[in-house]
């Protein structure tokens, strides 16, 4: 039997700590990053914007608490909702050591500041008094990282440096943007192992006895992701949505809580032109307000996706 998940978040309740965040997040980082284009970092008012960039990041990530608590809190699973009792004092110190941390180290400690995050929202939440618990490490995620994006983007960075200093000069202009669009690909390709090692570290989650994690295959994922990022690019975009869903529908019937006696998968029951259509619908609104209505589009897409996202218990017989 399909028990299904709701999502009771309303645009409304979203509003003001989104319109908080325009106003002290997005504007004022347009304002400095554009500011920054020209500046060297032998002059004094390089350090200046640098400087309030990392407060706006800094203010972004606490405005994220109240968000992800929301977030949270608007998940229902048979009737009841998830609560979140994390301290803010906590989130707070844990953000600007994590900051510091990685700045000082050129972003080497940015695995485990990501771990802490995790760790922090996912400890803290509970659904029917009982806790989650994050088993992602750190160490792992620096391995991850390293293997699957440091060591393949410095291989592609020494290829293309090469290409650009023999061909490029000589490019017209039409040739320069294929070449551009080429390496965007090109790049984004490369990645998609990080981007499913990345995710599965991060599923990786144990509620009461059961172990909730993602039972997929690493060749077969990648191409999976490799399918639809092609698609998403040749139609410039279009499909983007529908690539989304694919993927989440193909991941979410991989993901399952396992317990010693007990099985239970995940899955969603897409509607592929209905949900292509709403959700293309509800961004367009989001780009025609310019950024206003994305609370009620978030919550819109958030509903109709939990709504179709079920839990079913497998017989291990």
């Amino acid at each position: 039997m399909k028990n299904y998940f709701n999502f009771n978040l309303t645009g409304r309740k979203l509003f003001p700590i989104w319109l908080l965040f325009l106003l002290i997040v997005i504007v004022p980082y347009i304002f400095a990053a554009n500011n920054l284009k020209g500046l060297q970092p032998n002059e004094i008012q390089f350090w200046l914007v640098f400087a309030a960039l990392f407060l706006i990041f800094i203010i972004a990530y606490i405005l994220m608490f109240p968000f992800a608590k929301l977030a949270i809190e608007g998940v229902v699973y048979q009737d009841q909702s998830l609560v979140f009792y994390g301290p803010f004092l906590k989130y707070i110190g844990t953000i600007l050591l994590g900051s510091l941390l990685s700045l000082i180290t050129l972003g080497i400690y940015i695995p485990w500041f990501t771990r802490n995050i995790n760790r922090l929202f996912i400890d803290n939440s509970s659904y029917n008094s009982q806790n989650f618990k994050f088993n992602g490490e750190g160490g792992k995620l620096f391995v991850i990282i390293t293997l699957s994006i440091v060591i393949p983007v410095i291989v592609i960075g020494i290829i293309l440096g090469i290409t650009v200093a023999k061909y490029l000069p000589a490019a017209n202009a039409a040739d320069s943007l294929t070449f551009s669009l080429f390496q965007q690909l090109f790049t984004t390709i490369v990645v998609i192992p990080y981007m499913y090692l990345n995710y599965k570290w991060l599923v990786n989650i144990d509620y009461k006895n059961y172990t909730i994690s993602w039972d997929t295959d690493f060749w077969a994922s990648c191409g999976k992701i490799f399918v639809e990022i092609i698609l998403a690019f040749i139609t410039i975009g279009i499909y983007m949505p529908m690539a989304s869903l694919r993927l989440y529908k193909y991941f979410a019937e991989r993901t399952t809580a396992v317990s010693e006696n007990s099985k239970l998968k995940f899955g969603y029951d897409i509607e592929p032109k209905d949900d292509f259509l709403f959700i293309w619908g509800q961004t367009l609104l989001t780009i025609i307000t310019i950024g206003i209505y994305f609370p009620w589009a978030y919550c819109k897409i958030g509903s109709r996706i939990a709504g179709k996202t079920y839990l079913e218990k497998i017989n291990l017989d």
